[in-house]
């Protein structure tokens, strides 16, 4: 086998050459190369050239260059690998931009034809219709693409009732290395050679390969037996796109559980869970996932109590599905199996809103497990070794006993039914690999100990290739040489993995990435003061590039809009890590391809909550504009937009006759249209009407100062609320004098700073929020809450407050006694008495909860105070599209922010029924509302207050 290169260094040419017979982009920049350097795994390869194949000739002609050029060809779905085998060399090819269609779909023969990249989830919301499903559905399954996981024989919570990916395949359509095109079913004529290959080694495939079903390392030539079918299609499932590239899937659909029911059972501890396994599988569950109790803590501290349902004791759980022709037939099949588990407690939760938050806990575990529970980075690797079920107790507690000895940590989880576990392990990588090497070699050396695999759905990829030989004999792994052969003489395909595989310590990400302290921007507290340690948060599980509305997810909007990797938060984030280590990205903050790679970002700081490894990109964002911009000239709509509550403040100062003047100005189009793109204003925008007089100004009129006596609450006008929104805090005052307080308003205003952070002018949003804290220090530290009524400046005062202000004291006294309308009034009356919100039975409301509540409060407070008050109420998911500053600026940043209202905000408004409330307490969701569809959105205050104010029984 000729070596391949590994990379031509000749990016450009070779990106010439692929444009003159690729339909489908082509790119060779440095950002886009950063952005595909890398997937879900330890490891970072730069391609010379990303192509995205708009059909087969596209894939066929970029191969046949691959062959003549010498470069290595690496195939990419959703770059949710944990092992490093969707990165390489030379030419990586992206199918899930175009190759995403389902051919076709026949429900009566349980089947459907898909090209590589289509999503797991789209095919089975196709499917479902029909009360069909793929089996198979790893947890990556909303942006994991069928390709992709038959590169890796992907498996999922549901194998243990329907198999791996690889017994779900029918047939192939592929490319070999040779430029072969065939159709790989049953039978091995399609590859000369193959048929001879599997006679010589019988023994060997029978004894070595095949032992119990999570068995996915290497390749799994014991498909090719003739007891087994000799079915090449199933051979080249999990063969991670080193002999052959998908062209085409024929995958086979399994009927849906009419009814299901989630059992969590409760252990002392993860291996007492496991050892329960073996007489559970008797019960034939749909699934038996594995849950350390630490795992579950860590979701408690990111999301809140809301995200966890009540749990029974124990320190590790299993969360047991199973299925019946109907409700009560599951429920009796749960009430057996729980009778069986030797359990601590249980809890069973049929299929709803608890069922779907515990589903979702298992789904987010590589993101949560990202941190061991004393705030290390934890790091894949070891990711998904697996052993037969009856073994899985006794390897848990060796496992653990080595994790110790290393001096290591890890929140084991995973599918406990197939014995596989997953865990991420807080090996030191900032320096190099030693540590991980050392592990690694360890593990593999236990599991082979347990009749394990290395890898139980992942494939070995860069991870454990080396390792192969721990596992197999030396005769085996000259087996899997010689079938590589066959079908990839030359080494084309994404070479380094499984057959003459790269040192598992390697092309490590993390060691060359240098430090970047904290300086004048933020503190990046939980992250040692490291930037570089704050980016490489995220390790790519690509949550971003999935739509998490169902689930009431708001990120990535961008992404959505564009479907481009470089507008999804890991494409940003990727970049930002090359950036630190200098590679591609040499120009620091100020380099273009960060510029490029932040410009789309809403700033929306759904990230913050959706993603499961916590990435603040929005904070990320500001700090880079802090530290480009520094000393510079900026963007004119940072001094317009960035600057807005300076120039609201200087309104106020003109009473009546400044706002009357500029409504009359900013009326006039002919005038507002060449003003607007002055201040770097899209002209399609309009500015916003200007109140007579600010709520500040109009309170310090007030006659009398009722509600002497009461407890205090002071209500914080921000900049906002007070100068474009007075009659929401009047409104505010209103209902909580109803709610039995004083409502206290200071004299001085007090402005977040909030438009700067976004603008990254950190300097004077420190300055402002000094301020703030001279004005509201003294309340809160008197233990009188704070209420704020504009969402992202309360979510300033969360979040931002903390890390920029880090050593005044008064931060955080200030940050916790900031509270939502809506949390405040949930607590109950001033006096401790239960509060009864006014009557709004009858009153249905679309809600469009504001991105940086969701982020950082969340949502829930207002729904169950609605619901309470007898609202009917739907809660839009998803980003307005205006976010600020963002949406208001000329040009693409226009077209972006209309392209994500359409994702869920304007379909919504214009299918609604008029009488339906429309409730936004965010001045951009509002806004956008009013702009983009003419629709007038109301505030939480104003809603309550006109309710109080109402006749009774009207």
């Amino acid at each position: 086998m000729n070596p391949v290169r590994s990379g031509t260094g000749e990016a450009s040419a070779l990106a010439a050459r692929l444009r003159g017979r690729v339909g489908g982009e082509v790119s060779d920049s440095a950002r886009r190369r950063a952005e595909y350097s890398t997937d879900a795994s330890n490891y970072r390869v730069v391609p010379d050239v990303v192509v995205f194949p708009r059909d087969n000739d596209d894939v066929l002609a970029a191969l046949d260059i691959a062959r003549g050029e010498g470069a290595a060809l690496t195939c990419r779905g959703g770059g949710t690998s944990v092992a490093g085998n969707a990165i390489g060399p030379g030419i990586v090819l992206d199918f899930s931009r175009h190759m995403n269609r389902i051919v076709s779909l026949d429900p009566g023969a349980r089947s459907a034809v898909v090209q590589p990249g289509v999503v797991l989830a789209d095919l089975q919301r196709a499917a479902a219709p029909h009360g069909l499903r793929f089996g198979p559905d790893p947890s990556t399954q909303a942006r994991a693409t069928l390709g992709g996981m038959i590169g890796n024989n992907a498996c999922g919570p549901h194998a243990v009732a329907y198999g791996r990916t690889s017994d779900n395949v029918r047939s192939l359509t592929a490319v070999d290395g040779t430029g072969r095109r065939f159709t790989a079913g049953t039978g091995l004529e399609a590859v000369p050679g193959l048929g001879e290959l599997v006679d010589a080694n019988l023994a060997v495939l029978r004894t070595e390969l095949g032992r119990f079903p999570r068995q996915v390392s290497g390749y799994s030539l014991e498909h090719l037996l003739p007891e087994n079918g000799r079915s090449l299609a199933r051979a080249l499932v999990g063969s991670e796109g080193t002999v052959a590239v998908t062209l085409d899937a024929t995958v086979r659909l399994v009927e849906t559980a009419p009814a299901r029911v989630l059992v969590v059972l409760g252990y002392p501890g993860m291996a007492d869970a496991a050892d329960a396994v073996p007489r559970l599988l008797g019960h034939r569950p749909l699934a038996v996932e594995g849950l350390d109790a630490r795992l579950v803590d860590v979701v408690r501290r990111h999301r809140g109590e809301h995200g966890v349902p009540d749990l029974p004791r124990g320190g590790g759980w299993l969360m047991v599905e199973v299925g019946g022709e109907s409700a009560g037939a599951a429920l009796e099949a749960a009430g057996a199996l729980a009778a069986d588990a030797g359990a601590l407690g249980r809890v069973v939760l049929p299929a709803g809103a608890e069922a779907t938050a515990m589903w979702r806990i298992r789904e987010d575990g590589a993101g949560l497990a990202g941190r061991t529970p004393a705030g290390n980075q934890a790091w894949p690797g070891w990711e998904d070794a697996a052993v037969p079920p009856e073994r899985l107790g006794g390897y848990l507690r060796e496992f653990e006993s080595l994790m110790a000895r290393h001096g290591v940590d890890g929140l084991p989880y995973g599918h406990f039914g197939d014995g596989c576990v997953h865990v991420r392990v807080d090996v030191p990588l900032e320096r190099d690999g030693s540590a991980l090497r050392s592990f690694l070699r360890d593990a593999a050396a236990l599991v082979v100990a347990h009749g394990g695999s290395l890898s139980g759905e992942h494939g070995d990829g860069r991870a454990r290739g080396e390792l192969l030989p721990l596992m197999y004999s030396r005769r085996a792994i000259d087996v899997f040489g010689a079938f590589k052969a066959l079908f990839d003489p030359e080494g084309v395909l994404n070479p380094g993995v499984l057959v003459g595989p790269a040192p598992v310590d390697a092309d490590l990400r993390r060691p060359s990435a240098r430090p970047l302290p904290a300086g004048t921007g933020f503190a990046f507290a939980q992250d040692g003061g490291d930037f570089t340690r704050a980016v490489h948060r995220c390790v790519g599980v690509g949550k971003c590039r999935a739509d998490n509305s169902a689930a009431g997810g708001f990120m990535c909007p961008s992404y959505l809009a564009t479907r481009d990797e470089k507008d999804s938060t890991r494409g940003r984030a990727r970049v930002l890590q090359d950036m630190a280590n200098g590679g591609l990205v040499r120009g620091g903050w100020s380099a273009p391809e960060v510029r490029e790679s932040l410009d789309l970002c809403l700033s929306c700081k759904a990230c913050v909550n959706d993603c499961p490894a916590g990435v603040d990109m929005a904070q990320y964002k500001s700090e880079v504009l802090h530290r480009a911009y520094a000393g510079r000239r900026r963007p004119v709509s940072h001094y317009s937009l960035g600057r807005l509550p300076g120039w609201l403040a200087l309104l106020d100062r003109l009473p009546v006759v400044g706002p009357a003047a500029a409504n009359a100005v900013f009326s006039a189009r002919p005038l507002a249209g060449p003003l607007l793109a002055l201040a770097g204003v899209d002209p399609r925008r309009r500015a916003p009407r200007f109140p007579r007089t600010s709520f500040t100004r109009w309170w310090r009129r007030r006659r009398s100062d009722t509600g002497a006596g009461r407890p205090e609450v002071v209500l914080w006008a921000d900049s906002f609320t007070d100068g474009l929104g007075p009659d929401i805090a009047r409104a505010a005052a209103e209902v909580l004098a109803d709610a039995g307080y004083r409502v206290v308003v200071p004299e001085r205003r007090a402005c977040c700073g909030l438009t700067r952070i976004s603008t990254g002018q950190l300097d004077g949003a420190r300055r402002r929020l000094s301020g703030l804290l001279d004005v509201l220090g003294p309340y809160a530290a008197a233990g009188i809450p704070v209420v704020g009524l504009e969402p992202s400046c309360a979510a300033t005062l969360r979040s931002d407050l903390v890390d920029l202000l880090p050593d005044d004291p008064r931060a955080r006294v200030v940050s916790g006694s900031v509270a939502t309308l809506a949390e405040l009034l949930t607590r109950g009356a001033a006096d401790g008495r239960p509060w009864s919100p006014p009557d709004l039975g009858g009153v249905t409301v679309l809600a469009q909860p504001h991105c940086h509540q969701h982020a950082v409060m969340g949502y829930q407070r207002d729904l169950g105070l609605l619901r309470a008050a007898g609202a009917r109420v739907t809660a839009l998911a998803g980003c307005c599209g205006l976010a600020g500053n963002f949406g208001m600026e000329r040009g693409h940043h226009y077209d972006v922010s209309v392209a994500v209202a359409g994702n869920a905000l304007l379909p919504a408004l214009r299918g609604r029924d008029p009488e339906t409330v429309f409730l936004a307490d965010g001045f951009s969701c509002r806004t956008q509302a009013e702009q983009l569809a003419g629709v007038r959105g109301v505030h939480l205050a104003q809603l309550l207050a006109a309710r109080l104010r109402a006749p009774s029984g009207g």
